[in-house]
């Protein structure tokens, strides 16, 4: 339930501090004194988007902070212990908005997102009004609110449905990995074909592609290099070259070497470096006689370089991973070649998921349709009470069969729609076709009265869904509210007298001026005050007593 409602400069809310009562809370006020704005408030705490127009003027920021008790073993609790946040039953949200757009968000003093705050808080309460009705209207809502019906045993039947799916779709990856079905694993098996042996045909070897970088790169400098090797050989060899010298500067220090040793070393040296530049000197001529140009190797060398391109843009980086791509695509042709009876198997295995699936779809429909026919008449005794006598309600199933089944949902194949008819004589109709706001609001109060114990929620708000409501009517919405409070809160903004009177905390919400602004306040009625206000909605003078007597025999009704 939520036990405090704290906010500060919201709107025309200075600052308010509100404790709730576990029962029926109502708010009421004049049209304009910001009702609308305590219900922002809790919209904002949990977790609607934020707007800076919120903010009171001339406040830097906005602050709403919400405290609920909940029990121990509730969804809030199981939700906050996914994100590590300690509670012992108590669950204390404070939301931060400030003027340029920043704000915070704590669960406990824990600073969480925004979507982790719906998590925890869509378990906490649910808010209804005029305006929010399209909950009911949604096809795949309505199949919600039918298995909360069910209870246990549809979630064990779904939860049998997502183990068999998963297994299914096991196999089918299993499958998939052997090529698929026959026409899939002859086009795998042509494709891996066709990859390895134009890897095969290619011959290509470890550092094949640098190799041939370095002969091309021979190939098209063919004269640049006859130019370089034939001039070092003319320095080397020509009348006065180099090797000419090296032997004269021998002979010269030949003739002194006997007169010291050091010179015989000289000498000896000049030896060693005139065989040395004649050795050169031969192989610049062995590499000049064999530099020759080939216009058929180079397009060779061009070819293979284009090749290898080719194969490293389809199969790997280098040559070594192309090998590697050749020999995993070998093992995976080999494969395929021999899975035919493991696909088979698989297959065998898939249909019989599917033979199991479609049975659970039939007991999970078998179990939608018991709890429909039961809620169903239930809601049509309520919408009597509510003043709609000759409604008509029923949960239509489309039908299906093994052929149209979906056996892919862990929902089951059922596909429902909410059919009504408020009128005697017309047919019954998908609700979002006929149903008008007046009988949406009623409908929702005796959907919500069949609903009050299955789902887990501990705080319902109706935003006015009473309006258009008076009468006998109103008096059965009162009723109603009280009924449903017994078990789950609720705080209702209301301008109905009976349902005022059926509250176990009245609630007025008023404006005042207050140095030179208007800012709106909220009180809690005391019993004398409560009076008051339900003579205020009837219409009748307040110091009249029969107004008074009125207003408390009103009152005395719901407290029988």
């Amino acid at each position: 339930m939520l036990a405090r409602l704290c906010v500060k400069n919201v709107a025309l809310i200075s600052e308010a501090d509100i404790e709730f009562d576990d029962g029926l809370n109502v708010l009421s006020g004049e049209t304009g004194s910001g009702k609308s704005v305590i219900l922002d408030s809790i919209n904002f705490v949990l977790g609607s988007k934020a707007d800076r127009s919120m903010i009171r003027y001339g406040e830097n920021e906005a602050i709403v902070r919400a405290e609920f008790i909940v029990d121990k073993h509730s969804e809030p609790i199981k939700a906050l212990e996914e994100y590590d946040i300690e509670s012992d039953g108590t669950i204390i949200i404070t939301r931060r908005l400030s003027v340029d757009g920043k704000g915070t968000i704590k669960i406990n003093g824990n600073t969480v997102t925004a979507a982790m705050l719906k998590n925890v808080t869509q378990h906490l309460v649910d808010v209804h009004g005029q305006s929010e009705h399209f909950f009911l209207l949604s096809e795949y809502n309505q199949l919600k609110v039918i298995d909360g019906l069910c209870g246990s045993k549809a979630e064990v039947l779904k939860a049998e449905l997502s183990a068999l799916i998963s297994e299914k779709n096991s196999y089918k990856k299993q499958i998939a990995a052997l090529g698929g079905d026959e026409s899939e694993r002859a086009r795998k098996l042509d494709l891996l074909a066709f990859q390895i042996n134009e890897i095969e045909n290619a011959d290509i070897k470890v550092g094949e592609f640098e190799e041939l970088k370095v002969r091309q790169n021979v190939l098209l400098n063919v004269e640049k290099i006859m130019s370089a090797i034939n001039g070092a050989r003319s320095i080397l060899n020509d009348d006065g070259g180099c090797c000419e010298g090296i032997v004269s500067a021998e002979r010269l220090i030949n003739q002194i070497s006997n007169i010291d040793e050091s010179y015989e070393q000289i000498r000896s040296r000049l030896e060693s470096v005139g065989a040395e530049i004649s050795d050169i000197s031969d192989t610049l001529s062995d590499v000049a006689d064999s530099l020759v140009f080939d216009g058929a190797e180079a397009e060779h060398v061009d070819e293979r370089l284009t090749l290898i391109k080719l194969l490293k843009k389809k199969y790997g980086a280098d040559e070594e991973e192309i090998l590697e791509f050749k020999d995993k695509a070998r093992k995976e042709y080999e494969a395929i070649s021999d899975s035919a009876a493991q696909i088979e198997r698989l297959t065998a295995k898939i249909i019989e998921c599917n033979e199991k699936i479609y049975a659970l779809c039939l007991e999970l429909t078998k179990t939608r349709k018991q709890a429909c026919a039961a809620f169903c008449k239930n809601v049509e005794e309520q919408l009597k009470d509510l003043n709609i006598p000759n409604a008509q309600f029923d949960v239509s199933f489309k039908a299906y069969d093994k052929n149209t089944a979906n056996l892919q949902s862990i929902d089951g194949s059922d596909e429902i729609c909410f059919e009504f008819s408020a009128n005697k004589g017309e047919p019954l109709k998908p609700l979002n076709k006929v149903i008008s706001g007046g009988e949406m609001s009623r409908f929702m109060l005796a959907i919500k009265t069949q609903l009050k114990d299955l789902n887990g929620i501990s705080t319902y708000i109706f935003d006015e869904i009473d309006a258009g409501i008076s009468g006998y009517t109103a008096g059965t919405v009162a009723k109603k509210f009280l009924n449903i409070s017994q078990s789950t809160q609720i705080l209702a903004v209301s301008h109905l007298p009976q349902v005022c009177a059926a509250s176990d905390a009245q609630y007025l919400i008023y404006k005042v001026e207050h140095e030179g602004k208007t800012v709106t306040k909220v009180k809690k009625l005391t019993s004398e005050q409560k009076i008051d206000e339900v003579i205020r909605l009837t219409g009748g003078g307040k110091d009249s007593e029969a107004a008074r007597i009125n207003a408390n025999e009103l009152i005395a009704q719901f407290r029988k």
